[in-house]
Parts: C-alpha cells; sequence; structure tokens
C-alpha cells in the first residue's frame, strides 16, 4: 500500500476454521488501518458454512470479501476448496449468493483458467459468479493442473471480461511495469493483479503506475 498498490487482499481463511472458533483462523482477519483498502479472503465449498464465515469475517471490518475459488495447492483441492470449485460452477454461485446474502460488504470472486486443459471452466465459472451477486472478479490465466508453470493464458481473462459485466482483474506473471501494460491490452481487463511479483519488491506498484501514467519507470 505505502508504494501505491490500489488495495490488498489477505491470506486466505478457512471457512470452518472461523465457524468453529479457530484462533490461528480469527488472527487471520486482523487488519492493520494502513493496509486498507483490504480484503479478507474466505475458502470452502458449503454455501452455509461461507455465509456463517462472511458475517464473522465482517466483524474485523475489511473492505469486502474475496473468495477463493483459484487456489491450487494439493491439500485445499483434495478438501474440495480452491479451484477444485471450478468444476462445479453451480455450487460457485451458491456459494457466492449466500455469502452476498449473508454481508452488506461487497464480494468478489478469485478463479483460474480451469481444472486443466481439459476443463477450461473459468468463462462459466464467471458468469454463475456474477449471477450470484459478486461484484468483481480476479481470473488467473492458469489451470489447477499447472499450478504456477508456463505458459500463462492472456486470451482466458480476456475471454472472461467479454463475456461478464462486472469488472474484471486480470492476474498471473505480471513482475514488471511493462508487463501490466501488456496485460491491460491484450485483455481489455479493468485492474491488474499483482502476487509473486510484488515479493521482495513492493515497488513495482510505484514502478506501473509511473509506467502506466508517464510512460517511464
Amino acid at each position: 500500500r505505502e508504494y501505491g498498490a490500489a488495495f490488498t487482499v489477505g491470506e486466505m481463511v478457512s471457512s470452518k476454521g472461523l465457524c468453529y472458533n479457530d484462533q490461528k483462523s480469527l488472527e487471520l482477519l486482523i487488519t492493520d488501518p494502513e493496509e486498507k483498502p483490504v480484503a479478507v479472503q474466505l475458502f470452502g465449498d458449503d454455501p452455509d458454512t461461507m455465509a456463517r464465515a462472511a458475517e464473522i469475517a465482517a466483524r474485523y471490518h475489511p473492505d469486502w470479501i474475496d473468495i477463493n475459488f483459484g487456489c491450487p495447492a494439493p491439500k485445499i483441492v483434495g478438501n474440495h476448496y480452491g479451484s477444485a470449485l471450478l468444476r462445479d460452477p453451480e455450487r460457485c454461485r451458491k456459494i457466492v449468493e449466500a455469502v452476498v446474502a449473508a454481508t452488506p460488504l461487497p464480494v468478489t470472486v478469485k478463479i483460474r483458467k480451469g481444472y486443466s486443459k481439459d476443463e477450461v471452466t473459468a468463462v462459466e465459472v464467471a458468469l454463475a459468479c456474477e449471477a450470484g451477486g459478486a461484484a468483481a472478479i480476479t481470473v488467473h490465466g492458469r489451470t489447477r493442473d499447472q499450478m504456477y508453470a508456463p505458459p500463462v493464458d492472456w486470451d482466458i481473462i480476456a475471454a472472461v471480461k467479454q463475456a461478464v459485466k462486472i469488472p474484471v482483474i486480470g492476474n498471473g506473471d505480471v513482475n514488471s511495469p511493462q508487463q501490466a501494460a501488456r496485460m491491460y491490452e491484450h485483455t481489455g481487463c479493468d485492474m491488474v493483479m499483482v502476487g509473486r511479483g510484488a515479493l521482495g519488491a513492493p515497488w513495482i506498484f510505484a514502478q506501473i503506475e509511473a509506467y502506466l501514467n508517464h510512460g517511464r519507470i
């Protein structure tokens, strides 16, 4: 945030952990005023549990709730959380709908291209999330099977942008100001999310702003 990031998103928090009053899960909801605007990110596969978790999370005064349908970690996917839900757009819709109904805060969603190269469901899932009431959607241009291996597919971000009416945030391999500019141009996305590219280099956000606004770093 000090270097100009438009917003930040917290660590993934287990909806079940929150509902069971797990102290480690609750601690992940704590944010600093200087981080704002900041979202808390929840994961889970049950609409009712996710709704209760959102109610608990709202007590910690985040600016919005983000739902993770994108995490590729084996432990998460093995429990049918994260990107495992990309195989079930209707369940995604129900989860978003339940969370939206449970809190007055905006609700956003993070997804991936799909589960595998044979299961590219990003557009279908994005439309389902939009139907459930999502305020915006972030698309990472890789499948679950890829984890973080190249290549990243920015075309799928463009396809989602063309399919939905809500804002689309592009994500994947933005590790320089030039890459951020290319993503905007290639996908037509509304915002760019930087993940691993900010690790060890938080000034990337200031560099991106300078490059986009003045054509130099």
